[in-house]
């Protein structure tokens, strides 16, 4: 009798486990081929911007893969004001493009702090750093200076329940060779220390799809993980998907 008794507890014990288990969601982390970077701080950052002309990297009119990204693009992805490039609230009902021209390239566009191009120490390792630098398509570049592993990869972001998608066209912001962050496995903190510690800037597409709380702050944050074009679902990112390499 003891021993049934017995028996009937860890069955019970058993059960509310497997039912515990069922009802909770799995970490972002555990989700997905690549691995997720959580609670990071996002600004906002347009084709056309110019928020510091003395700096280097000042300037959206140019990336740091296309030396003619505005004229790439289509022009300022906002509004043109006496104040230069401004950028605009989005909306869903026109795919969150701009309200005054059709771009060239995806609208949903970020960057990330690894430029694999412009950074000697990056370009020298990121065929050994960068995750799918074997994959079909990438591999065989390591030294072709024409070549960017970063420049049109897709990541998705999340924010608050909401989903989004976007390629990256830029590097930033603050570093060029924050590999334990853009690629590491442990959820490391951006090495930034500008913009309130930001680890990516984010297209005003991208900030109107995941509804930002400032149309250019730095008190955003999301959670994000690279994916394979494959893994892209529907959506407005994929109306105009950039193909172009370095420029």
């Amino acid at each position: 009798m003891r021993n049934c008794r017995l028996s009937g507890i860890v069955s019970a014990v058993l059960l509310l486990a497997m039912v515990a288990t069922a009802c909770t969601p799995p970490k972002p982390e555990q989700q997905g081929k690549y691995p997720w970077h959580t609670n990071i701080v996002v600004t906002t950052f347009w084709v056309g911007e110019v928020f510091d002309p003395n700096a280097a990297d000042g300037s959206q009119v140019f990336s740091t893969y296309d030396s003619q990204w505005m004229e790439s693009y289509g022009g300022c992805d906002g509004q043109v004001t006496s104040g230069g490039c401004e950028t605009e609230a989005r909306s869903g009902s026109n795919g969150y493009a701009p309200s005054s021209f059709k771009p060239k390239e995806n609208p949903f566009y970020l960057d990330l702090p690894y430029d694999d191009i412009n950074n000697a120490a990056a370009f020298r390792e990121r065929a050994s750093v960068i995750p799918w630098a074997n994959d079909e398509g990438y591999k065989g570049q390591a030294t072709n200076r024409s070549f960017s592993y970063m420049k049109n990869r897709w990541v998705k972001i999340r924010k608050d329940g909401k989903e989004c998608y976007g390629q990256i066209q830029d590097a930033g912001p603050g570093q060029y060779q924050d590999k334990e962050y853009v690629f590491g496995s442990n959820d490391a903190r951006p090495a930034n220390e500008k913009f309130n510690g930001a680890g990516m800037d984010v297209s005003p597409a991208l900030n109107g799809c995941l509804g930002f709380s400032d149309l250019d702050g730095e008190s955003d944050k999301v959670d994000w993980q690279f994916v394979d074009f494959q893994d892209v679902p529907p959506g407005p990112w994929l109306h105009v998907v950039t193909t172009s390499q370095v420029k």
